[in-house]
């Protein structure tokens, strides 16, 4: 899964796509790859790293998407407005991969984290055969702002953190850094079998923290981890940090305040909050209230 409900599309870097599955694949315990495909990606400009756009999926009981408007000035009153029991769920997710085709198709992966029917992107994607349709909220140009991976000039290495929701940004990001780039990551899954081989031309060290059977608290657990790691290469880091936003803003502050990293130098994001549903962060954004992800805020 990818960023928070917390950011709003820029109409100028937005648009709307037609999404139809074209098949899936387990890739873990937890993990589900969707591949979606559709004549309209073929406008679709991702900038790579951690992009992100925004899933519509039917409610239950409905095969498809179907949105009431998809203009730019009324659509999301329009969403708003429909009935709770025929309105699509919006969901934000990462862009796992994006390409065409030896074929001309162009395609996207999508990885979705499984947990029952829980919540209801879980539960479309476990039951999603080839065929179906959503719609989503997606990039037209490349340089957009769902974009969050910018290492400033200068940066010699990057520190990174990532939840099961924020793997598939992770492993995207780790993809596309230049060989030879230095990199210390903690990753943090449910499962065992949730460790995915993951490929890059960088000079990784990934720590894998596995909860499984581990009842003590997520958030210590990640600190203890981050911890336990002493001096870290780089003089200059760029920090990465998604996941649950509590645990990624206590992993903020140990950067900042025990490893005095620039705060400048730390980008992190809450992809969902523990306690919080999607609608309400969603309903949070909207109304100006979501907790700031500025540098410069407060530890």
């Amino acid at each position: 899964m990818t960023d928070t409900a917390a950011d709003a599309p820029a109409a100028l870097h937005f648009g709307f796509f037609a999404l139809d599955v074209l098949r899936t694949r387990r890739l873990g315990r937890s993990f589900l790859r969707v591949t979606f495909g559709g004549e309209s990606l073929a406008d679709f400009r991702s900038g790579g790293f951690d992009q992100s756009l925004s899933l519509f999926l039917p409610p239950p009981g409905q095969e498809h998407t179907v949105l009431p408007s998809t203009d730019e000035d009324d659509w999301f009153a329009a969403w708003r407005g429909m009935p709770d029991g025929e309105r699509p769920v919006m969901r934000s997710y990462t862009v796992r991969e994006q390409r065409r085709t030896a074929e001309g198709v162009d395609e996207l992966d999508i990885d979705f984290v499984l947990h029952g029917d829980s919540g209801p992107a879980s539960r479309w994607a476990g039951r999603a055969v080839t065929g179906r349709r959503i719609m989503a909220i997606g990039p037209v140009v490349a340089q957009n702002k769902s974009v969050r991976f910018q290492p400033p000039a200068g940066s010699d290495a990057v520190w990174m953190y990532a939840d099961e929701t924020a793997l598939p940004a992770a492993a995207a990001i780790l993809e596309r850094l230049p060989a030879g780039t230095r990199v210390r990551a903690w990753f943090e899954v449910p499962h065992q079998d949730d460790r995915l081989a993951l490929s890059t031309p960088a000079d990784a060290e990934i720590t894998w923290m596995v909860r499984e059977g581990d009842g003590r608290d997520r958030t210590e657990q990640v600190l203890n981890a981050l911890r336990a790691a002493g001096p870290l290469a780089g003089q200059a880091p760029y920090v990465w940090l998604a996941g649950e936003a509590g645990t990624v803003r206590a992993a903020r502050r140990h950067f900042v305040q025990e490893r005095s990293v620039d705060r400048r130098s730390v980008r992190f994001t809450g992809y969902w909050r523990l306690g919080a549903s999607e609608e309400q962060l969603l309903a949070e954004a909207y109304a100006g209230q979501a907790p700031s992800e500025d540098p410069a805020s407060e530890l």
